[in-house]
């Protein structure tokens, strides 16, 4: 089973894409090398494929990376399932978390994380909580962004650590954590690799 994230910035077309491209194919490069594992197109859109049990993670990390500029956002949807035909590029391969990845992301209204794979149990309980989580994703300011995705980079630093490298206090990294619930949001990825270890 593979995981294939599809997804798109939210307004885009109101900042310079030098602004927010390097950004993201920088996000993409931290889970796979390009064109095999991910892929930009059509200007705005990408395509990650990455192991099950990393999808949400890496999802929640171009998330914060995207965030920490101001005004922007990404939609992604994770499909979950096997691959038939794998081609030198990703957007070549095929198979059935392909079509889930698709579908699920045409399904994205407001949602801007969704899953879909074949057990709608696990899709139904997960997505209610990416709908939740998103009540606070969604309005990460850049400033808690980038604490967020730096605290993902670097999972065995505490939070003097973080401090150091990103030149703040101790207190202030702290905050930033608490009002970004990233406690709240590592315990779901927690839950949804126990989740998925029974698929």
């Amino acid at each position: 089973m593979i995981a294939v994230l599809t997804g798109d910035i939210k307004n885009s077309k109101d900042h310079k894409a030098d602004i927010w491209l390097p950004v993201l194919k920088q996000a993409l490069d931290h889970y796979g090398s390009e064109p095999s594992d991910w892929e930009i197109y059509r200007g705005d859109s990408f395509q990650l494929q990455t192991a099950p049990e990393q999808a949400l993670e890496a999802a929640i990390f171009i998330k914060a990376s995207i965030k920490q500029i101001r005004q922007l956002d990404v939609r992604i949807a994770i499909g979950l399932g096997k691959k038939n035909h794998t081609a030198a590029k990703i957007t070549e391969s095929n198979g059935e978390a392909f079509v889930h990845s698709g579908e699920c992301f045409d399904q994205l209204k407001k949602q801007t994380l969704a899953l879909k794979s074949s057990s709608s149990l696990f899709d139904e309980t997960l997505n209610t909580m990416l709908q939740l989580a998103a009540l606070s994703m969604d309005n990460w300011l850049p400033a808690t962004a980038t604490v967020v995705k730096t605290t993902m980079e670097h999972p065995e630093a505490n939070q003097k650590e973080l401090a150091s490298l990103l030149g703040k206090s101790q207190s202030t990294i702290s905050e930033a954590l608490i009002r970004a619930g990233f406690d709240e949001v590592q315990k779901m990825i927690q839950f949804y690799r126990t989740q998925l270890a029974q698929l």
